[in-house]
């Protein structure tokens, strides 16, 4: 996504700010704590840090991808989303930031976000799995369907973008006609335990998953090659519209995550857009900061302390010394 990285470049160079700032200057502001792991620990993460470092009064609301992005593009509110998948509402944002309605503050995942559909490896490893064409062949490995006779092919969460585009690759995949039924997972919650409960039972999964996760940190998990590259066109204008009529396999495209905020906010927030500038972090970290939330069952809240308590070489990085005294010792 070119022309969005060529803004966050220029956004960067236009609001950068001394952090230097006084902690008045931050005042109050609300984030979208995102419905799913690693967005939701971003979310407290930035709470934390503005609270206890910048002296802002920091609200949170809950979010969701599209819900969000729509209520930041109409209503000018929340006025950070820390955790924004860009494929989800490419053409929509675009035009938001040409409008001056959205700025995007930073790429908040350095090394992008991983989507596409997922097997077990032992599964792929035994059966000679490595593309969605083999998986296929054989509904069998795939228990979880409501009718028995068929193989269970995971959607995404209920109400997320992934899951109109999943409905969509698995008819242009023509599965139901190849013995698999598309099952609703529900909830983030249930995608997983539907996860965890195969691996549990040393039975095969077939679904959409994404990185960073615990899950993927946890099990041992192959995403299939679909064979195809990704059409951007007809990705805008099918993939990821619902029902759409006739839907062509379509691969993802390695996702930026960036952090977006309302216009309004931009303006009026120097010391905060610095801030927010600066802060990035690899998958990586984020995977081994869910891994411990998941084994640990802890909070966004929790990951946030635990984040600050033990990453210092990464979040003292996106602050000021002065700023970095402050959060340390509060936590």
């Amino acid at each position: 996504m070119t022309s969005l990285k060529a803004v966050l470049a220029v956004t960067g160079l236009v609001l950068a700010a001394p952090a230097a700032h006084a902690a008045e200057d931050c005042g109050s502001l609300t984030i979208a704590e995102m419905n799913w792991a690693s967005a939701g620990l971003a979310a407290w993460v930035d709470k934390l840090i503005l609270e206890e470092g910048f002296g802002c009064d920091v609200g949170l609301v809950t979010g969701d991808t599209v819900p969000t992005f729509t209520s930041m593009n109409e209503k000018g509110e929340p006025d950070i989303a820390p955790e924004l998948w860009v494929n989800a509402v490419k053409i929509p944002l675009e035009a938001a930031q040409k409008e001056g309605r959205i700025v995007i503050a930073s790429e908040i995942l350095s090394d992008g976000g991983e989507e596409g559909f997922w097997i077990p490896t032992s599964i792929a490893k035994e059966n000679d799995i490595t593309t969605i064409e083999d998986a296929l062949a054989h509904p069998e490995l795939f228990p979880g369907a409501e009718d028995g006779s068929k193989g269970a092919f995971f959607n995404c969460p209920s109400g997320w973008a992934c899951q109109i585009i999943t409905a969509n690759q698995f008819r242009a995949l023509g599965a139901e006609d190849k013995g698999f039924e598309l099952v609703d997972s529900g909830s983030a919650a249930g995608l997983d335990g539907s996860i965890g409960r195969a691996f549990n039972r040393e039975e095969g999964w077939l679904g959409y998953y994404w990185a960073p996760t615990a899950v993927l940190g946890k099990y041992d998990m192959t995403r299939l090659e679909l064979g195809v590259g990704h059409d951007a066109e007809t990705w805008n204008t099918c993939t990821v519209v619902a029902d759409c009529p006739d839907p062509q396999l379509n691969d993802w495209r390695p996702a930026e995550v960036f952090t977006a905020v309302t216009q309004e906010f931009a303006q009026d927030n120097a010391v905060t857009m610095d801030y927010l500038g600066k802060r990035s972090w690899t998958n990586e970290t984020v995977n081994a900061l869910l891994a411990w939330m998941g084994d640990n069952q802890a909070t966004n809240e929790d990951g946030a302390y635990y984040f600050l308590e033990n990453f210092p070489d990464v979040w003292t990085t996106w602050v000021s010394e002065d700023v970095a005294e402050k959060v340390k010792d509060a936590i």
